[in-house]
């Protein structure tokens, strides 16, 4: 049991009131109807449950209580814990698709997320790597070992893909066509793409799979890589990966899983490849979505004009 104070207000919260029955159908309908993955579930489950948090502030315990003045309110507590604009947008979309149910559902009668718009985000520019700080981040796994050929595989994958963290970690071996050197991607919103690798990766995951991942695989697993028990190997676990190899090379800012993702996508257009075919092997919805790597090359070329050009360097 839960006690939750607010001035002369006493809010009695347990398990089986009807906000956690509500969140618990929500969870439910999130897996079994949208077939959103463990990942993007879970997700939803943290923002709706830091949400509910501030409900319990509030003395709210129905959802039919919720009005615009309550969501202000969240929005305004988001801004003073300085919560990024993409991270605010987030948490409102979970909000919308939560409220969005329970209207379908007939437990609210009225969604004021309706009236709830997202904060306007900060324009910034992707991280990326330049090809040097690839090299050196892509070398530090000892390929000797069972864990550093794992991670050096990991590594190179999601340079050669541009693949997310959380697709990357829901790969089974059998999505993998090795002789057309491209794999199956069950992404975001339940949508399938293939994406294509060259020869240095196909080299590793040849070697992964005879040397690394026959040492690693205790029991029965069809996912491609595994953790040192034996089974899938988590986001966490991956992005914890990345953080400690980028900590032993040479680069000297924050890198992640997504971080290779841009690395792939900036790299590919300043090759000449086109918007279309990037955001198709991104899987955006969107060349809206594709088209930030744009103004990534165009300050890249903007950098080497100056930098270059006798009539442009500074004095």
């Amino acid at each position: 049991m839960i006690f939750l104070y607010k001035q002369n207000c006493l809010l009695y919260n347990n398990n089986g009131d009807s906000m956690t029955r509500d969140v618990d159908k929500f969870i439910e309908y999130l897996e079994v109807e949208k077939n959103y993955s463990n990942y993007t579930v879970l997700n939803y489950k943290k923002d709706i449950e830091e949400f509910i948090e501030f409900l319990g502030k509030e003395c709210i315990d129905s959802f039919k209580d919720v009005d615009y003045k309550i969501l202000r309110n969240y929005l305004n507590e988001m801004f003073n814990k300085k919560y990024s604009s993409k991270t605010i947008s987030r948490h409102l979309s979970s909000l919308r698709t939560l409220f969005k149910y329970l209207s379908r559902e007939n437990i609210i009668e009225f969604n004021p997320m309706v009236l709830i718009s997202n904060p306007k985000e900060e324009k910034r520019l992707p991280v990326y790597l330049n090809y040097k700080e690839l090299e050196d981040i892509l070398e530090i796994p000892d390929t000797n070992t069972v864990i550093g050929l794992r991670d050096a595989t990991i590594l190179e994958l999601l340079y050669s893909t541009g693949i997310r963290v959380g697709e990357l970690v829901n790969i089974k071996i059998k999505d993998i066509d090795f002789s057309e050197k491209r794999i199956k991607i069950l992404g975001k919103g339940n949508k399938e793409r293939y994406v294509l690798f060259g020869d240095k990766c196909l080299h590793l995951l040849n070697r992964y799979l005879k040397e690394s991942r026959v040492e690693l695989s205790k029991k029965s697993c069809d996912y491609l890589f595994l953790n040192q028990r034996g089974t899938s190997i988590s986001v966490r676990t991956t992005e914890q990966m990345v953080d400690n190899v980028v900590k032993k090379s040479s680069v000297k800012f924050n890198v992640s899983p997504h971080t290779l993702r841009h690395t792939f996508a900036t790299h590919m257009l300043d090759n000449g490849a086109d918007l279309n075919s990037v955001g198709e092997l991104l899987g955006h919805s969107s060349l809206n979505t594709t088209a930030i790597y744009t103004h990534v090359s165009n300050e890249r070329l903007r950098s080497v004009y100056l930098n270059c050009h006798p009539r442009a360097r500074k004095r």
